[in-house]
């Protein structure tokens, strides 16, 4: 085209056209695909093997050649990815799986099929969209190419499909009825699973997890509000089981073997335990013997005389490893008919791995101590509840001794005194915390304390504590195996070397006097047995046996008492929900934490200002949370500065 004279010519898009209208009316377009979707854009420039092109936005880009699907010049790029969208809703994927050929096609070839004509670029462009969005139907195979997906396989996929919807479906409904505090039905079965091993893989899990996110609470407290836990006690409680006793608490059938002849010792003796307790592990006699000296029997319940490595009992004691307390209750290490069997109960003759000081007559000085494999008549369990009253430090200093075994008891007490003081340990009992009893019957909790360091307390841990270093001792002389137990500035760990236990203020310490409550305690005794009848140890020096039993009984160890100490602090929430308090003494240990005065539950106060320790203080109890284990206090006041020490 010439222009005037003297008139420069412009281009047709400076006079009223816009630039993409412009490259619309004069430029071809293109469909290409990238990272996976599909984009149009007009041609700008064509250098064979690339193009440089304009989206609709107006933003240029390079694109390879072959890219390239389609190449059009109606309509325009704004209008052609909508209408190819709506060809492409419109067609029927199973009438096209039927159109399609049995090998490798071509979009444009399968759009003529379907559509009986060459196809427009827009009919084209909306069966390569339809097809690319039918992945079940047709398996891409390259540029714009695919092939139809075999009968059988196009079966299993949308039989997949139609699982996955109805599954997709089951979850919404699952999560509704969980948002509005309803346990669906098939919840029930797989509550314990849900509750403390979930699988993501399951509708359910996935499910509560979608309803907690919803309802901003926790698996447990949602349950909880859906009615679907029996109680809180229980939740904790099977928590616990499902981890250390997955398939149950139950004993199988057991025989025990009957105890072997030996000889009767000339003394009997008496326990000292709770009211609680059915594993009676101790005993004591006394005697004076002629000398004037005094003839004192510690003598420990002796399961392993007749329970050897290997056997049914053993394989239950080491999967064990410990008796389980909570409050209300317990799980034994062994069966209920092998306890009986070796209990050291009230008018039995029961086997005794015994041993017997010779304690010097006005200062109770141990001269001598020796071991003896015998039996031992018992003559009574005396119980803490009756015995406190009567045997006490008041009674002791008022020289009272009108009831059962006073005279015995008085002696002991006076020995476990020298026996405290020849380990370096003071007899002040003013630095003796507090000891806690819980009591639990029709779902009512009774908590009483008792300061430690009575002279019940004193009598049983001060013998108990000389036989388990005497006997720790014997092995070591004699270069026999054993499992000790060790402190070293402050840390206490599990050993089977010996080595001294700075807090006891002994040489070494071997746990061998609970041996129907321990399996570390079974196994020792096992070791002293095999010493005293002079023959081989059953365990030798690095057997793999002993080190397993160690490690094994160290891990149940720490978990039980956890769960002990769990469950005590779950029956303080319920005793402050029970007893309905609303406020609460406490005593400040440091910074917010507090320990309320009468109950043995700590916890943070954020509300508490800078108080130095041991300051009394009073709270308001907020919400108890028994899942959590947990409770809100607000401060309300200090009752005093310091507290007396």
């Amino acid at each position: 085209m010439r222009g005037l004279p003297g008139v420069p010519i412009k281009p047709a898009i400076a006079v009223g056209y816009n630039r993409a209208t412009f490259f619309a009316a004069h430029h071809m377009n293109i469909l290409y695909e990238e990272d996976g979707t599909f984009k149009v854009g007009a041609i700008l420039a064509d250098n064979t093997t690339s193009l440089q092109v304009e989206n609709p936005h107006g933003k240029r880009s390079k694109i390879k050649d072959a890219n390239v699907l389609l190449r059009f010049a109606q309509p325009g790029l704004a209008e052609f990815m909508a209408q190819a969208g709506n060809i492409a809703a419109d067609m029927d994927v199973e009438f096209l799986w039927e159109c399609s050929p049995q090998g490798e096609f071509g979009f444009n070839a399968l759009a003529g099929e379907y559509f009986g004509h060459a196809p427009n670029p827009i009919e084209a462009a909306g069966t390569l969209i339809r097809l690319q969005s039918s992945p079940m139907h047709f398996y891409k195979k390259g540029k714009g190419n695919f092939k139809a997906a075999p009968p059988e396989a196009l079966k299993a996929a949308l039989a997949g499909a139609e699982k996955k919807r109805l599954l997709a479906a089951l979850q919404a409904r699952y999560i509704e009825e969980l948002s509005g505090f309803k346990l669906p039905p098939e919840f029930a079965a797989r509550l314990p699973q849900l509750l403390y091993k979930p699988d993501r893989n399951l509708p359910e899990t996935k499910a509560l997890e979608a309803a907690c996110a919803a309802t901003h609470l926790s698996a447990a407290h949602l349950l909880h509000r859906c009615g679907a836990l029996p109680s809180t006690q229980d939740y904790h409680l099977q928590r616990f089981l499902i981890e250390h006793f997955p398939h149950g608490t139950g004993f199988p059938e057991v025989a025990v073997d009957p105890h072997p002849e030996l000889p009767l010792a000339e003394d009997t003796a008496f326990s000292i335990d709770d009211a609680t307790t059915t594993e009676i592990d101790d005993a004591f006699s006394v005697r004076q013997l002629a000398s004037g000296n005094w003839r004192i029997g510690v003598h420990i319940a002796a399961p392993a005389l007749t329970i050897p490595p290997g056997s049914p009992v053993d394989a239950i004691a080491a999967q064990r490893m410990s008796t389980v307390y909570m409050p209300g209750g317990k799980i034994t290490m062994l069966p209920d008919s092998v306890v009986q069997a070796y209990t050291l109960c009230a008018d039995t003759v029961c086997p005794s791995l015994s041993m017997y000081l010779e304690v010097e007559a006005g200062t109770f000085a141990v001269i001598r101590s020796e071991s003896r494999i015998e039996r031992i008549h018992i003559a009574a369990n005396l119980r803490h509840d009756t015995l406190e009253p009567l045997f006490n430090e008041d009674t002791l200093a008022a020289g009272k001794l009108d009831y059962p075994f006073a005279p015995e008891l008085a002696l002991l007490w006076n020995l476990a005194q020298k026996l405290e003081a020849a380990r370096g340990k003071s007899a002040d009992n003013s630095n003796q915390q507090d000891e806690y009893n819980f009591h639990v019957e029709n779902d009512r909790v009774t908590i009483t304390v008792r300061r430690r360091g009575s002279p019940i307390d004193k009598v049983v841990a001060e013998l108990m504590i000389f036989v388990n270093a005497e006997w720790g001792k014997l092995l070591a002389a004699n270069g026999v195996a054993g499992i000790y137990r060790t402190q070293s500035n402050g840390k206490v760990k599990m050993s089977t070397v010996p080595a001294p236990h700075q807090g006891l203020g002994v040489a070494q310490y071997l746990w061998s006097s609970s041996p129907l409550r321990r399996y570390v305690d079974f196994v020792n005794q096992r070791q002293i047995i095999s010493l005293l009848r002079d023959e081989p140890p059953v365990y030798a020096r690095n057997d793999t046996a002993l080190f397993a039993a160690m490690r094994d009984f160290d891990a149940a160890y720490t978990a039980y008492n956890e769960f002990q100490r769990g469950m005590e602090r779950y029956w303080c929430l319920r005793w402050l929900l029970q007893e309905n308090v609303q406020q609460a003494e406490a005593l400040v240990l440091r910074e917010n934490l507090v320990k309320l005065a009468r109950i043995p539950l700590v916890g943070r106060i954020s509300s508490l200002p800078e108080l130095p320790p041991n300051t009394r203080v009073m709270l308001e109890i907020g919400e108890v949370d028994l899942l959590d284990l947990n409770f809100n206090a607000r401060f309300i006041s200090a009752i005093e500065e310091v507290a007396a020490c």
